[in-house]
This record gives structure tokens, sequence and C-alpha cells, in this order.
């Protein structure tokens, strides 16, 4: 999952960010961008339950919306990843 968040300046926001997804799973994988604002995350969690973190932590987060298959006409074959 991909969020944009506002207002990430420094390490204490990397912190505060990790700290809060890994609150929801403790085996999260958190990868905070500071320069472009964008927050990676994977997860047994939903984009919203994220998003709600996030913001209970003081940041406004927005969750961005990605196609992690590919198209029926990028596949191999023309017939799976829809």
């Amino acid at each position: 999952m991909q969020f944009s968040v506002d207002n990430m300046t420094c390490g204490h926001c990397v912190r505060a960010i990790t700290a809060a997804l890994q609150d929801l799973d403790a085996h999260a994988k958190v990868d905070v961008d500071l320069l472009s604002g964008r927050v990676q995350a994977e997860g047994s969690f939903t984009s919203a339950d994220a998003v709600a973190a996030m913001e209970a932590a003081g940041y406004h987060a927005t969750s961005e919306i990605s196609s992690q298959a590919p198209s029926t006409s990028e596949s191999c074959c023309g017939h799976c990843h829809t």
C-alpha cells in the first residue's frame, strides 16, 4: 500500500509513522520517504486502518491506489492477471 502523507520533515516523523503502522502489525514493513512525502507499507491491516493510525499520530495521510497486477495485455499469455 502506498500513502501520501503531509508534513513529514525529520527522523521523528519517520519513527512516529513507523510506530503507528507497526502498532497495527508488529511485523509490518514500512518505508518512509521524506522527500516525496510518501509511505510504502506492507502488513496485515487495511488501507483505511493505516490512514486512521497515521492520522491518530498527527499526520494527514491519504491512500494512493495502485494496481499491483499487470493488465491482461501485459501478462505473458494474455489470459491471467485480471
